[in-house]
């Protein structure tokens, strides 16, 4: 009897446009299943903007159940007050799927890019591609979504490799 395929939420942080992805993985073959963007007004209170973030992404993991989730790491940014802000999004995003109970990987720019595309230094437009072609039915309406699309087939492809650190590292 097969496994059933794992459900993966991407998350591409930010703190106006928070993009998401969710695919199926069955370890042979992608299914796209969702994807779009939160958004925060710039006028908004911090405070507020956080709480949006927050429950729309709640909303999103009761709604398509996810058995795990992976966030794009931050990239040093020269501009220190928009990396403080993005950094307080990326907690959010952190936040909400482990308090949901659902583990939460971690993976570079560069890696996704790589995993995606081949290349470790792709354009959106050529993430954009890759993902027409690897998952037809996707349309992700902004870059953020397609971008949270990539981090959650990164995911997928880095699963095994993540299962086979843990078996190694747990205790005898």
């Amino acid at each position: 009897m097969p496994k059933p395929p794992v459900r993966i939420l991407g998350l591409d942080p930010g703190l106006c446009h928070l993009g998401w992805g969710v695919v199926d993985w069955d370890s042979q073959r992608l299914s796209f299943v969702a994807c779009g963007t939160i958004d925060t007004g710039a006028g908004e209170a911090m405070g507020q903007r956080l709480t949006a973030l927050f429950e729309g992404l709640t909303e999103i993991v009761r709604a398509h159940a996810p058995d795990e989730a992976a966030i794009e790491e931050t990239f040093v940014n020269t501009n220190a007050r928009a990396a403080l802000k993005l950094g307080q999004a990326r907690g959010v995003a952190l936040l909400v799927p482990a308090r949901l109970g659902l583990s939460v990987a971690e993976y570079a720019p560069n890696s996704i890019k790589k995993t995606v595309t081949g290349a470790g230094h792709a354009d959106k437009t050529q993430i954009r591609a890759m993902l027409r072609y690897l998952m037809p039915k996707a349309q992700p309406a902004t870059p953020d979504a397609a971008d949270a699309l990539a981090v959650a087939i990164c995911h997928a492809h880095h699963r095994r490799a993540l299962a086979i650190r843990a078996a190694l590292s747990a205790p005898a």
